[in-house]
């Protein structure tokens, strides 16, 4: 085998590679011992360092997990104190230039009375009955929304009417009976839940449909719950005793009252 001599640079290059500065390095133990107690030195601090960092991280668990717990906390849903039917809209008939009526049935789940109150974005042209009250554990009650329905714009049909409107309804858990007041939402504040944010739906009243017999039905039954309300308490009847025997209070006292009559003019006469 030729060797190629008529290469010199090649081996220059292969001996520049060879000649590295560890092939000319000399001996010496006191730089070695110098860099290896600087080496361990600078080891031990780097252990202490880790040490106190770690120490560190862990008294800052107990914080981060409290702040991770109350963050998870808040990002829970709120219990609902309220059933509401429908539950997230409020049905309207679209009926433009004219007051319109729904209704929205409202069920108290809780073990004890919640007030309600309702709340909306468009007071001047929207009202409710009852605006608020207060109910006993698994009582329940029809409210009536009223609302003026504005005139279309640009021949808009009642499916392309879109309304901005929207009602909240706000619920607090109170202790016992007691008549309701608006002042208890201000008071406690900080107990008020937001039940259901509702959202206004136009229905074509002379179209059926099951969202408008819906409505519908619950309407009259509204109204008859206003008319039970407004009647005065029936008085109690005559009263049945024994075996069919029926008593009327009333008779009986005239009956006492007309005998101690006759027997005060009976005396007076005799006298």
């Amino acid at each position: 085998m030729e060797v190629e001599s008529e290469k010199p640079g090649s081996d220059g290059k292969v001996w520049n590679f060879c000649r590295m500065p560890f092939w000319q390095t000399s001996h010496n133990p006191s730089s070695s011992s110098t860099t290896t107690t600087s080496s361990s030195t600078s080891y031990m601090h780097n252990v202490h360092q880790q040490s106190q960092s770690v120490h560190s991280i862990d008294r800052s668990i107990p914080q981060s997990s409290a702040t991770v717990s109350s963050v998870a906390k808040s990002l829970l849903p709120t219990r609902r104190r309220l059933r509401l039917d429908p539950p997230n809209k409020l049905y309207f008939p679209y009926e433009p230039g004219k007051q319109v009526r729904s209704a929205i049935t409202i069920k108290n789940t809780c073990k004890s009375h919640v007030a309600f109150k309702f709340q909306t974005t468009a007071p001047k042209s929207c009202y409710m009955r009852p605006p608020g009250g207060i109910l006993s554990p698994g009582e329940s009650i029809i409210a009536t929304v009223f609302k003026f329905v504005e005139p279309p714009e640009n021949n808009e049909k009642p499916t392309d009417q879109k309304s901005k409107v929207k009602f909240k309804i706000m619920s607090l858990k109170v202790q016992g009976e007691m008549d309701y007041v608006p002042e208890l939402f201000e008071e406690q504040r900080d107990q008020v839940a937001v039940e259901q944010i509702l959202r206004v739906v136009f229905l074509d009243p002379d179209r059926n449909s099951p969202a408008m017999d819906k409505l519908k039905r619950q309407l009259a039954e509204a109204e008859a719950a206003l008319e039970a309300r407004k009647k005065p308490p029936e008085e109690t009847g005559p009263r049945v005793a024994g075996e069919g025997l029926v008593i009327d209070e009333w008779k009986e006292r005239r009956e006492r009252y007309l005998a101690k009559q006759q027997v005060e003019g009976v005396v007076v006469d005799s006298v």
